[in-house]
């Protein structure tokens, strides 16, 4: 491409941009506070909005020339409408917009890419068209110029980026080079700079998996993927595990539109596999994700956050977490920022919002402190749990429950050792850790075990065992022994488990 020639220059009137400024204006539009992930979320809102079914993000590296591409297959751009995309503040944000339109200010696709490269080509191609439209921002050629000069096609060095395009029929392709806010002074040969750009990469893929998890979901769904690997959603909500808890959705009515909240309580770690429970923590972690979620058209604006309302992020309410869809028509109200990123409510919604949440975070709050345990533990039998909470002198301590069927039994079979038990009892009372314990929650809340956690069957198995039998020296029926595990701690953990053994000794004693 000769630079000298293959150009069109964006005129005053067209961009509303004085040209002796066209140099420190186009530097400005790089600091609208993008970073990685959200940027290329910006380039995968256009294409949705352009129909597509497919997207393909393609990191390559090659030190401080590597480059990032962005493909899709919607439906593509004639050159006019190419030339408005590529216009700097190509829209009115005050202006109706299509209620599926996930843009705002007409900036997007600039401003994103601007804030992570310096130079921007993007290459379209329409069904109906017989050849694609080019056209580059190559902001190092605005700076020697001084001009608004928008390229009319891709450096030579571009093309082997470019070359997916090339066995569409539709589409569009956003290529990002001279990235110098990624990869600036990086070695192509250097190990950890290339390790470090991955780790961008797997950023990136976690946050696409978040914010866009409901379009990858269901029939018609989105598949994006990265570098030829497809990535899958990231369901905030758990809905597909028949723990969650859905509460009533609530249609709020508010500025001729319609609000939409739907609040979840998600299930206890104790309901969750290892895997599952590591996942649903997200990209921040299982405190820094409850609040609301705020989706305009089904994109995640705000990933977890109380709205400003009187809420702080607590440990025992971090399994609330409430949907809330809100239209495009609404950004201004939202006060939606360039980035999509931030969101704050209308003074008109703040008091449904703060009823919704109370009742929310109740119920939260009820699941992890385990209350139904708290109930079970008033009105069942005291030996079912090994361990009481008392108080004396208005001091709480925790003893161990001499009434426990195998504490019971292992003192009453004990003969002269009994004291010896007894005093092991005792110090272990008095030294539980509790100051340990409540620091190391504080600190790693999501990396407390669950009892048994990773056990072989055969330990847990054999536990029941014990206490079973010293059920059945204390007179119990089989029946009544098996009955009393099934409510004991941990095993209504366990109630497969529980089932299994029981199937074992009803088979024992058919013999």
């Amino acid at each position: 491409m000769s630079a000298s020639n293959a150009f069109e220059e964006i005129a005053e009137g067209d961009c509303d941009l004085a040209e002796p400024f066209a140099s420190s204006i186009s530097e400005s539009l790089r600091a609208f506070g993008y970073d990685l992930p959200s940027a290329i979320a910006d380039l995968v809102d256009n294409s949705i909005f352009a129909e597509a079914r497919n997207i393909w993000i393609d990191f390559n590296w090659d030190g401080e020339n590597s480059s990032i591409c962005v493909t899709d297959d919607g439906r593509g751009m004639a050159e006019k409408e190419m030339l408005d995309a590529m216009r700097p503040g190509s829209r009115n944000p005050l202006d109706a917009r299509d209620p599926k339109d996930l843009g705002r200010y007409g900036l997007g696709l600039k401003t994103a890419s601007f804030s992570q490269c310096r130079r921007l080509t993007v290459r379209s191609v329409r069904k109906t068209d017989q050849k694609p439209v080019t056209r580059c921002w190559d902001l190092d050629f605005i700076r020697q110029k001084n001009k608004w000069l928008l390229l009319k096609s891709a450096w030579e060095q571009s093309e082997p980026y470019l070359a997916r395009m090339q066995k569409m029929e539709h589409g569009t392709s956003v290529l990002w080079e001279k990235m110098d806010r990624i990869v600036a002074g990086q070695d192509v040969d250097n190990q950890v700079h290339e390790n470090f750009f991955h780790q961008r990469i797997e950023g990136v893929k976690k946050h696409l998996s978040m914010v866009f998890h409901r379009f990858m979901e269901g029939k018609n769904r989105l598949t994006i993927f990265i570098n030829k690997r497809e990535i899958e959603p990231w369901d905030p909500f758990l809905t597909s595990q028949k723990a969650t808890q859905q509460l009533a959705d609530e249609p709020i009515s508010l500025f001729q539109s319609t609000i939409n909240v739907v609040p979840y309580v998600l299930p206890h770690l104790s309901k969750l596999t290892k895997k599952i429970h590591d996942e649903a923590a997200g990209i921040r972690g299982w405190n820094a994700h409850q609040g609301f979620y705020v989706y305009r058209n089904k994109r995640l604006l705000v990933p977890g956050d109380w709205l400003g309302l009187p809420f702080s992020k607590e440990e025992h309410y971090k399994l609330a977490r409430i949907q809330l869809d809100i239209p495009n028509s609404m950004d201004q109200q939202w006060e939606i920022d360039v980035t999509k990123s931030k969101a704050r409510p209308p003074d008109a919604l703040r008091k449904d919002l703060k009823r919704i949440a109370d009742l929310t975070r109740s119920r939260a709050s009820d699941i992890y402190r385990h209350r139904g345990k708290v109930i079970a533990r008033a009105n069942s039998a005291p030996h079912v749990y090994a361990w009481d909470k008392k108080v004396k002198h208005g001091k709480i301590f925790y003893a161990i429950n001499r009434e426990h069927p195998l504490v019971k039994d292992v003192l009453s079979n004990s003969g002269a050792g009994k004291s010896r038990v007894n005093a092991l009892l005792r110090l272990l009372e008095e030294t539980v850790p509790v100051a340990w314990i409540v620091m190391n929650n504080a600190e790693n809340p999501d990396q407390q075990s669950v009892p048994f956690e990773q056990s072989p069957p055969s330990q847990v198995s054999d536990i029941m065992r014990e206490i079973f039998e010293a059920l059945r020296r204390s007179g119990m029926t089989v029946k009544e022994a098996l009955h009393r595990l099934r409510t004991m701690e941990p095993f209504d953990r366990y109630p497969e488990a529980v089932e299994a053994f029981a199937e074992a000794i009803q088979a024992e004693e058919k013999k």
